[in-house]
């Protein structure tokens, strides 16, 4: 289907969610690939990860770029060859991609009560205000885990821990945002999280604030 949502958190940031329904086929038609990239899609043993892969390019797409407008550095953290600022996320038949003048970081993730059982190793400081007992339980640890990942991929920096240096501060989900910390190498940095659910998925974007 076309571009399924897209939002703009400020006037230098805008952010596009894609849902995969269309065929592989379908999703190769249109696309230039550079040979990495044709290489990469032919190595995925996973066709859920084919689709992934493409509809990001098509995403890609929506913004004006193609995939020659796009790289990776040594850490995995993707560039553009304009400047701007990129990030990428996709899970099952959801991509994203978020574009900004500023550091951005983006994750999308289906909703799983499976969170539950790994909680204990992303979860710090947001225990003192998560009750296991209530009916969105799930659906918040699966909002922390959105916001933590998409300020690691921001930052791009071997050694931080979701659970030890990272931290968010309690929300409402009907607010779908909030603030976050990150406290590493003894300076704090502080990011406005923004975050929507959508058919049992989450996406969360993360910004300076």
């Amino acid at each position: 289907m076309p571009l399924y949502k897209n939002f703009t958190p400020n006037s230098q940031t805008t952010v596009k969610i894609w849902k995969i329904t269309e065929s592989l086929d379908y999703l190769m038609k249109g696309l230039h690939l550079k040979a990495e990239s044709s290489e990469r899609v032919s190595g995925m043993k996973s066709e859920i990860h084919q689709r992934g892969f493409l509809s990001v390019r098509h995403l890609l797409a929506e913004f004006g770029y193609i995939d020659t407008d796009l790289f990776y550095d040594s850490k995995g953290k993707p560039h553009l060859k304009d400047g701007k600022y990129i990030s990428i996320s996709h899970s099952f038949t959801f991509s994203a991609v978020a574009v900004s003048n500023d550091l951005i970081g983006i994750d999308v993730e289906k909703q799983r009560a499976k969170i539950g059982i790994i909680a204990h190793k992303f979860i710090g400081y947001e225990n003192n205000y998560l009750k296991k007992e209530s009916a969105d339980y799930i659906n918040k640890l699966t909002v922390i885990w959105c916001v933590k990942e998409s300020l690691y991929k921001l930052f791009a920096t071997p050694g931080m821990l979701f659970k030890e240096h990272f931290l968010i501060i309690p929300f409402m989900l009907k607010d779908q945002n909030t603030i976050a910390w990150i406290d590493y190498n003894n300076i704090k940095h502080r990011f406005t999280s923004n975050f929507v659910e959508f058919e049992g998925f989450t996406c969360a974007y993360a910004l300076p604030s």
